[in-house]
């Protein structure tokens, strides 16, 4: 004689996404993002004296590429957010596919400076930002991604946090 897997009246239930919450998780990704890549040239450029992204005689802040490199760890936590929403939406284990499609994506970015020939105390200040800044992005929209998932209650009694609510493997 067989069991069901679930207890009865605990089978699957619906799920939604918060775009609303994911997207505002996002956008708070995107500045700190921003910000993370901003610190990191300052960092990299005062304190070590390693002229990242620009020649040393542009000061602290560098050129127009500390503005396009903040601009662009912005523009990837947004890309990075429409993924996660898309993968909500379509595909099983979405958070899964996430962290392998930005963990392999941030490893790429990573060593790009690498085939440059600028010296090599800025290509691994560059790769090492660039590590830092797909660290940040996938560690904060899979936790805004986690949270932005409500699954629905028993007895029509609304949506609430997928992770406040007990799977079937840990009834």
């Amino acid at each position: 004689m067989t069991a069901p897997m679930t207890p009865p009246g605990r089978g699957r239930t619906a799920s939604r996404v918060d775009a609303r919450r994911l997207w505002s998780g996002g956008i708070a990704t995107a500045v700190v993002a921003g910000l993370v890549a901003l610190v990191g040239v300052l960092v990299c450029r005062w304190l070590f004296n390693i002229p990242i992204l620009s020649p040393k005689q542009d000061g602290a802040y560098g050129d127009v590429h500390t503005t396009a490199i903040v601009l662009i760890a912005a523009a990837a936590a947004l890309l990075a957010t429409a993924l996660v929403h898309l993968l909500l939406l379509s595909t099983p284990r979405p958070l899964a596919f996430f962290g392998w499609i930005v963990g392999l994506a941030t490893v790429l970015v990573a060593i790009l400076p690498f085939q440059t020939t600028a010296p090599l105390s800025s290509k691994v200040a560059t790769g090492l930002l660039d590590l830092v800044i797909g660290i940040t992005i996938g560690s904060l929209v899979s936790m805004v991604a986690a949270r932005s998932v409500r699954r629905h209650l028993p007895g029509g009694r609304g949506y609430a946090p997928i992770d406040s609510i007990p799977t079937d493997t840990e009834l």
